[in-house]
């Protein structure tokens, strides 16, 4: 079991598992997102969502992808890839559509920042489509600066950009793990 694995307990059976993009339960955290990007944007995202290589999202390299599993069932997930020396930038945050308004998307956050945290990240970027009021109100309630005009109409701005300074993780020293 790794640091990020938690035993389910009995009143909520979640656990959060690390793996790799190849993993199969990953698959359908990808498809929904694409397909719901494809939807609110009104082109095929899933060639967005291929855009970085598969590593870029484990360990040696920086970055981590993680899965919140009910049942054995992935239900919500999300990613982080480095972005320069002391920061990560959030990617792929998901919540399974049957499984939406619980607090997953918080917790699938907050186990990210954890983890970068724990490797040495200092910072947190983000950005997020103008049409996903959701993910802005998640980055917004959870934190988060808005690095743009919150009074401006989104579709003028395009990708809304968010950063988030994290605290340094307990006996770290410089980011080497990265």
């Amino acid at each position: 079991m790794t640091s990020l694995e938690q035993p389910p307990s009995a009143a909520a059976e979640l656990a959060v598992i690390q793996v790799t993009v190849s993993d199969p339960r990953v698959r359908p955290l990808l498809r929904e997102l694409g397909d719901e990007y494809s939807t609110r944007y009104g082109k095929d995202a899933h060639a967005e969502l291929a855009r970085y290589p598969d590593e870029e999202f484990t360990a040696p390299h920086g970055g981590a992808l993680l899965l919140l599993l009910e049942h054995g069932e992935p239900v919500a997930g999300g990613a982080f890839r480095r972005y320069d020396e002391t920061t990560a930038e959030l990617k792929r945050i998901w919540t399974h559509s049957a499984h939406r308004r619980r607090g997953l998307a918080r917790r699938v956050v907050a186990d990210l920042e954890h983890e970068a945290s724990a490797r040495g990240y200092r910072r947190i970027y983000l950005t997020t489509g103008p049409r996903q009021p959701e993910a802005r109100g998640l980055y917004l309630t959870t934190g988060y600066t808005p690095l743009f005009d919150t009074e401006a109409d989104p579709e003028t701005i395009g990708p809304l950009p968010f950063q988030k300074h994290l605290p340094a993780a307990p006996n770290q020293g410089k980011a080497a793990n990265l």
